[in-house]
């Protein structure tokens, strides 16, 4: 009888221990449960108000953006640095939300986790690993910060010798300095190719210190950049020698008349990759200086005598006129032609004596008022040269022969002097 009142006792005790343990347990569970919709509410509620931040400071930043874009005027492309200031805004504030939502939701996940016994452990998984990149990354950069240091004095200390090189080629353009080895014009070229060294020498420099700069992964991509821009970068390697050449060699400057190749017009613009030159009937041509160095440039303002430039034009006539009288027509012609200089005066050439004809080239110095092209001097010119020739009954005709003429062609001596030649004095 003591034995089963023992057992009755005993299995009375584990029952009430049972009872308890599934007591404690419901209220676990039901302790976790509102846990849990707490944490959805608040996240719930963050996320909201994140909404609500989010869309009071795009409007406010957007237009704060705007209104600092219309103080720059960077030729005429106003609307276009406003659309690009509200983009770039915008998408400043999209990834901000989208990486703070990002970690709300990791530290709700984690939370509602690790409320119920099952899922504990991934819960805790989740913020032990959070917590671990967290710390290897504010270790990762308080162990670069003396790598960083450095390469920030050493930008700094490039920034500061940049001042200096800019202040001075400033002064040598201004003629403030004179250098015997550097003229004023090549002072801007010459300063930017001093800050590109610079700025590279720097940036070389630097190299190392920047975190993970040792790693293989940084290296594979250096060699891979390096390799894309010398397999790629060839043709602009020797445009930009050819334009370091032309510069340098002062083959033309800017405003100066020239003939390259076929195309012919004054030089505008001048740069590493290509030049720029607008021809007589206001056509813009661009030629890479690949070409020009390769052809034959002829300058028609460096040679003259003052301002202005070079002009010229060639006719053949037959070997029955007079020599004299056709000079005499031409330089007549390039006088009577509005922008053509006396001083230097028009002189006629005789370049050649062809089978049939000899080969007639006036040359004189032009100086057109305001802007009238050259294209339009030298229509005059032609047109005056027509009208003189005309006035003087010659006509302007190459002859070519398939059988000899009847009569020579030739000038007889009372004929040297035919108007409006001038027989010299004796």
């Amino acid at each position: 009888m003591e034995g089963l009142a023992k057992r009755a006792a005993a299995a009375a005790l584990e029952k009430v221990i049972a009872d308890t343990r599934e007591s404690r347990s419901i209220d676990q569970i039901m302790r976790s449960v509102a846990i849990a919709l707490a944490a959805t509410a608040v996240f719930v509620g963050l996320l909201w108000a994140l909404g609500r931040v989010r869309k009071f400071s795009q409007a406010k930043l957007v237009g704060l953006g705007m209104r600092h874009a219309r103080r720059l005027d960077i030729g005429g492309v106003e609307d276009v640095l406003q659309d690009r200031v509200a983009d770039m805004v915008l998408f400043a504030l999209f990834a901000l939300y989208w990486g703070i939502a990002f970690l709300l939701a990791y530290e709700w996940i984690s939370l509602v986790l690790a409320q119920f016994p099952y899922t504990r452990t991934w819960g805790e998984q989740l913020n032990g690993f959070l917590i671990g990149v967290v710390v290897r990354l504010a270790g990762a950069i308080v162990g670069a910060v003396p790598d960083l240091i450095t390469a920030a004095v050493i930008f700094l200390l490039a920034r500061f010798v940049d001042k200096f090189v800019c202040n001075f080629f400033e002064r040598v353009a201004a003629g403030q300095i004179k250098l015997p080895w550097l003229d004023a014009d090549l002072a801007t070229p010459t300063r930017r190719l001093c800050r590109l060294a610079l700025w590279l020498f720097a940036l070389a420099m630097a190299y190392p210190y920047p975190p993970g700069a040792q790693t293989e992964a940084f290296k594979g991509i250096s060699v891979m950049v390096g390799l894309m821009i010398s397999l790629g970068a060839s043709g602009l390697f020797g445009q930009a020698v050819s334009g370091l050449i032309l510069t340098y060699t002062r083959v033309f400057r800017n405003g100066e008349y020239v003939r390259i190749a076929e195309h012919e017009g004054t030089v505008t613009e001048l740069r590493l990759f290509a030049t720029r030159i607008r021809t007589g009937l206001g056509e813009e041509l661009s030629l890479p200086n690949t070409l020009i160095l390769s052809s034959a440039t002829k300058n028609y303002s460096r040679a003259v005598v003052g301002a202005g430039f070079v002009l010229d034009t060639t006719v053949t006539i037959g070997y029955d006129t007079p020599w004299r009288q056709v000079s005499a027509m031409l330089v007549e012609a390039a006088l009577r032609t509005p922008g053509v200089l006396t001083e230097p005066a028009p002189q006629a050439f005789q370049t050649a004596l062809s089978d049939f004809y000899p080969e007639y080239r006036l040359v004189c110095q032009a100086f057109p008022e305001g802007a009238r092209p050259r294209a339009e001097v030298l229509s005059t010119l032609h047109s005056n040269i027509q009208d003189v020739f005309n006035e003087y009954g010659v006509q302007i005709m190459s002859p070519h022969y398939y059988l000899d003429p009847a009569q020579a062609k030739i000038v007889p001596k009372e004929n040297w002097f035919l108007a409006p030649a001038k027989r010299p004095p004796e």
